[in-house]
């Protein structure tokens, strides 16, 4: 046994690390848009936010999609998903640069979002069994770090690149590199094996439980939150930049970076205070950033100061909240994950609108509070599992008295 694990080892690492470049791109793809909304709607003739619309339709299509894949195509080779989705984003996003109105900009989007539905769950299924047992949860981690990247480095100079080259040339680059990737995981990313077909009421089976849709529910305005306030981040933050896309940039790398260090610190915290006690500490703080922003709208440097501690929060906020979810019923715990991703993504669609109507109803300054909001709902709704959990314990004590 010994002997397999270590020949098997080497051929482990590198093709995780595909598996999270594949992760990388859609992420970037998803979030890039956000430093491009005022070149893009420029050069398509209408507003930003009309643009942002094609952030949810993107996130609409990834949470439908994502689960129908996954119940309809249970047999069909992972690496033949992965491939497919990395073509399909290839093609939507080259559409979607390739645009001239926001129609076709629109349906390359979706259609990039379709590859992103089938790749997502099938890298991460794949990692979990590429990997020898005893390293599955670091396989799991090591692949998801792609999306970490996509947003703490991915968007970031995706908005520098197009604030040199234009905004097409971004999406130019992830589109090559999406073309590139499929073929490299059809070559080296084979044979992996099948996991147990999840019939639709096992799946449906989480979402009995209260708390679990309540932690859901967090989730939900938790991520609308936080990307209501990234995805209008270049109107926002105008009066500091200057709407200088490279200070913009600067501004996207601050956050992720200090995101990536409150993900990675999160985890130690949750374990030595726990998941109700630790995200309740970072939702506030997240809160507290938010309204912040515009106070000091007009000066750059307390713009990236504040830029870190939204991060930080924003990020360690997730790790708790994911570990409360497995915690309620460990045995269910993967498929009350794959709900935690349909809550993102929902999230993800709901920003755009919100956005949109705060830019209409009182102007930039007004979305960080609607994101605000947004995040003091998630507070109450993750509470509201604890009181959930404490009533039913005191029925229970009820009738056995």
């Amino acid at each position: 046994m010994t002997f397999i694990e270590q020949s098997y080892t080497p051929r482990f690492y590198p093709r995780l690390a595909l598996l999270a470049v594949g992760l990388f791109i859609v992420g970037t793809n998803a979030f890039v848009i956000a430093g491009l909304l005022p070149d893009i709607a420029a050069t398509l003739g209408v507003k930003p936010s009309d643009v942002s619309y094609s952030i949810t339709f993107y996130a609409i299509v990834v949470a439908v999609a994502a689960p129908v894949i996954a119940i309809a195509l249970p047999k069909l080779s992972r690496t033949t998903l992965m491939s497919s989705g990395l073509v399909l984003i290839a093609l939507g996003t080259v559409l979607a640069a390739a645009s001239t109105n926001l129609t076709l900009f629109t349906v390359g989007r979706i259609v990039a979002a379709l590859g992103g539905a089938a790749l997502v769950p099938a890298a991460t299924a794949a990692a979990a069994t590429l990997a020898p047992a005893v390293k599955r949860g670091q396989a799991i981690a090591f692949v998801s770090l792609g999306f970490t990247a996509a947003t703490a480095l991915g968007s970031p100079l995706g908005t520098a690149l197009g604030a040199v080259g234009g905004w097409q040339l971004p999406l130019y680059i992830v589109a090559a590199l999406a073309a590139v990737l499929a073929v490299l995981v059809a070559l080296f990313v084979r044979d992996i094996p099948l996991g147990k077909t999840v019939t639709l009421t096992e799946r449906f089976a989480p979402l009995r439980d209260h708390r679990v849709v309540l932690v859901l529910a967090a989730t939900l305005f938790m991520t609308a939150g936080f990307n209501v306030v990234y995805i209008f981040s270049s109107e926002i933050t105008a009066g500091a930049t200057g709407g200088n896309g490279s200070l913009l940039a600067l501004l996207l790398l601050i956050y992720g970076l200090a995101g990536t260090v409150g993900n990675v610190g999160a985890g130690y915290l949750t374990d030595r205070l726990g998941s109700r006690r630790t995200a309740t500490v970072f939702l506030v703080v997240h809160i507290a950033a938010l309204v912040a922003l515009p106070i000091i709208d007009l000066n750059y440097l307390a713009t990236a100061i504040v830029f870190a501690v939204w991060g930080l929060a924003a990020f360690s906020s997730v790790p708790p909240v994911q570990h409360r979810l497995i915690s309620i019923d460990p045995a269910t715990s993967g498929l009350a994950l794959s709900w935690y991703t349909t809550a993102m993504y929902v999230g993800i669609a709901l920003a755009p609108p919100l956005g949109a109507a705060a830019l209409a109803v009182g102007g930039a300054q007004l979305v960080p509070e609607v994101g605000a909001a947004a995040v003091a709902i998630a507070l109450i709704m993750f509470q509201l599992g604890y009181v959930s959990r404490r009533r039913r314990a005191a029925s229970a004590a009820l009738v056995v008295s």
